[in-house]
């Protein structure tokens, strides 16, 4: 009888025990999963995105010990994670897609014309007056879009450049350029002015003031605006276009309007660094090396420009919102400052609250939070440009 009650007393005592144990491994399997997912998911996230945009530039398996580090690591989770916002922009994607697919929408614009030694294609957005009884050719804006020298292409930005059409008043151009790893920079500073050669020799036929041209780019589009003004300043033997004809476009050009631009590329680069970013980045690759940075800097260009030239460089507007985090509001002020000292004709516009996404999608659809804001500063500019 002791040794039954014993038995029993055992087995309850084995029993309370199994019950804790299993009550600690409940507890304890919480903390594991949370530890797991804050570190399992960071380094997942930032793996795939080295894996599939580029590891460190580093010899042998260095590359793999600097893509782990802790740093790189939770920075460069954070600013994949920060794209997760694109998805409020949903609707203006299904918006821009049925609307460039619409054959209705043909009689605004002329799709896909090819132009360039390259045959890329560009689509021409008419001013709202064609077909008025003055008969009066409109001026001509030439919409340079962005995408990290990497990515874009022209129909994302047909909502724009019809908006832009009717407030401005203007015919504006959207072409397409030979992005990396299709081309490198100087590929896309040369299909940058083979449009504009075609302009110059296309104006009659479309309607347009071949020698009233307008460049407005945005992000890296605002950095290939301000480098081919530059380089045909500079009458560039690189862009393979004659002297003279460099020059002719030179006097056309009454403006250039940047919003979110880069300029100084070795400044970026250290932006990149400080985001983990930059080799993920297709800058450092389109530019051929970090060697070439001060050769694609317009800051840089400009320093290097005899005061000639400087005089043939036309009024300068810079439009940053101060809420960009991909290209710090420093870009602009920057680039302002030493236009300044250098006695050009600068303005410079801060958009408190305006990212670096905002500043060209606002401009899209007139129901935008910032579309009325950025549309009265760029036609502002615009008017002075053509002086009315």
């Amino acid at each position: 009888m002791m040794i039954f009650l014993n038995l029993l007393f055992f087995l309850g005592k084995a029993d309370r025990l199994t019950h804790n144990m299993y009550r600690l491994k409940c507890h304890m399997s919480l903390p594991v999963a949370v530890s797991l997912m804050l570190v399992g998911l960071p380094y997942s996230i930032s793996l795939a995105a080295q894996w599939l945009y580029g590891w460190p530039d580093k010899p042998g398996y260095k590359k793999y010990i600097e893509a782990l580090k802790p740093r790189r690591i939770f920075c460069l989770t954070r600013a994949v994670l920060e794209t997760v916002k694109y998805l409020q922009y949903g609707r203006l994607y299904f918006q821009w897609k049925s609307w460039y697919k619409n054959d209705d929408n043909r009689k605004h614009y002329e799709k896909g014309i090819t132009f360039g030694r390259r045959g890329n294609k560009l689509d021409l957005y008419y001013a709202p007056n064609r077909g008025s009884s003055q008969g009066v050719p409109a001026p001509l804006v030439v919409f340079i879009y962005g995408g990290a020298w990497g990515s874009g292409e022209r129909s994302i930005y047909c909502l724009l450049a019809r908006q832009m059409a009717k407030e401005l008043s203007a015919t504006v151009i959207c072409p397409d350029y030979c992005t990396y790893p299709k081309g490198n920079v100087l590929g896309m500073v040369q299909d940058i002015a083979d449009c504009l050669v075609w302009a110059q020799e296309n104006g009659p036929k479309f309607h347009f003031e071949k020698d009233n041209i307008v460049l407005i780019g945005h992000s890296a589009g605002a950095h290939l605006c301000a480098l081919t003004m530059l380089f045909l300043i500079d009458a560039r033997e690189e862009l393979f276009i004659e002297t003279s004809r460099q020059r002719d476009i030179t006097l056309a050009m009454r403006g250039v309007i940047g919003l979110s631009g880069v300029y100084n590329i070795m400044d970026h680069y250290e932006h990149e660094q400080k985001r983990a970013v930059e080799f993920v980045s297709t800058m450092h690759k389109a530019m051929n090396g970090v060697q070439n940075f001060q050769y694609y800097s317009p800051t840089h260009l400009l320093k290097k420009l005899s005061q000639e030239k400087l005089r043939r460089v036309p009024p300068v507007t810079l439009v940053h919102g101060t809420s960009d985090i991909i290209v710090p509001v420093e870009s602009s002020t920057k680039l302002s400052e030493l236009l300044t000292s250098l006695s050009m004709n600068v303005s410079l516009y801060l958009l408190p609250g305006v990212d670096h996404t905002e500043i060209v999608t606002d401009l899209m659809a007139s129901d935008r939070r910032f579309y009325l804001p950025i549309y009265s500063i760029i036609k502002q500019e615009y008017r002075k440009f053509m002086g009315s």
